[in-house]
């Protein structure tokens, strides 16, 4: 048993992402058929991560490769591994790698300014399979420049003043966070312990604008792309066929209509600048093949190659989509 590890991947954190297991010297992934909340609280369990928030099949967190070690599993939910669960044989199966598993698991983490820029707004943390806000009794410069430099936004946060008032109608799971110069990490600073209602009031809620955010009106700059790559210059975006606005299609407006992305070479560094340019806080997911659908029209984009830290899609090196080698069956999408 000492050679079988487990591991989540492709999410934005260590509890999310598509479940893999190693064995006999390789890792390989689990078939989403039987798959549920019973088999992903072992795992998340197993992983010091909590319990299961959400299963996920069709390969939300993208395909993985080698070997589908397991197949039909099938825990009651008090094992204290995987691999002692019922299931078929070790790497017997008729499943396809489009059919991997996932899970993302109560402590799975994630920050976000909630206002549509993602550079200011409400600070809110996603824990428990929620999200919500941050108090602000003890909010420091420090903090406020931790939480800008990680979203990408900047290097200085300030507070916003005009804050409404009322009760808070969703969690607070944060108070007293304190983050000193040596941080790195926002989810490296010392805080109060996570409680569903640390502060009541909105007037005691953070909210932060940061400085290098990018003003609503201004045209975003077109990036200079290395090997004769061109850039291409597009206005609004939208993740289309989801529950929320936070995940779906991505569909990019250029030339008075909406069109969409093609999935070569899209990855996670893709998928978090599109999330932050939609307001949705970090990247869980990066989809091909058209996972939330095929879209119409034109394929705006083909071979988006981001760093992670643009602002937007268009600060992104790109070739322009209309040489017709991507179809619709190959639409990126993204799970925010």
């Amino acid at each position: 048993m000492g050679s079988r590890r487990v591991r989540l991947v492709n999410g934005a954190g260590r509890c999310a992402g598509r479940v893999e297991i190693y064995y006999e010297g390789t890792w390989g992934t689990v078939c989403d058929d039987s798959w549920d909340l019973s088999d992903a609280t072992v795992l998340c369990r197993q992983l010091g991560c909590g319990v299961a928030v959400e299963v996920t099949g069709s390969a939300r967190y993208g395909e993985g490769s080698g070997h589908i070690w397991l197949y039909e599993v099938n825990c009651s939910g008090g094992e204290a591994a995987l691999w002692d669960c019922p299931a078929e044989a070790w790497g017997q199966h008729n499943c396809m790698h489009k059919e991997d598993t996932g899970v993302v698991c109560s402590e799975f983490t994630a920050l976000r300014l909630e206002k549509s820029d993602g550079c200011s707004g409400r600070l809110q943390v996603f824990y428990n399979g929620t999200w919500g806000s941050v108090c602000s009794n003890s909010m420091t410069a420090d903090t406020m420049s931790l939480v800008c430099k990680q979203l990408g936004c900047g290097d200085e946060g300030f507070p916003e003043t005009d804050l409404p008032y009322g009760r808070i109608s969703g969690p607070t799971w944060l108070d007293r966070v304190q983050c000193g110069k040596m941080n790195s990490s926002f989810w490296q600073c010392p805080s109060a312990p996570w409680k569903l209602q640390s502060c009541d009031y909105q007037q005691e809620e953070t909210r932060i604008t940061c400085s290098g955010r990018q003003p609503e009106a201004s045209p975003a700059p077109v990036a200079k792309c290395p090997n004769s790559t061109s850039c291409t210059e597009m206005e609004k975006i939208r993740a289309v066929g989801g529950e929320d606005g936070c995940s779906g299609r991505v569909e990019v407006w250029h030339r008075g209509s909406w069109g969409t992305v093609c999935d070569d070479s899209w990855d996670m560094k893709d998928a978090e600048v599109a999330c932050r340019q939609l307001g949705c806080g970090p990247a869980v997911s990066a989809l091909g093949e058209a996972a939330f659908g095929k879209g119409t029209g034109a394929i705006w984009l083909e071979r988006v190659e981001c760093r992670g830290t643009e602002r937007s899609l268009w600060d992104c090196c790109t070739k322009p989509g209309d040489s017709g080698a991507c179809q619709h069956k190959e639409d990126a999408a993204v799970n925010c």
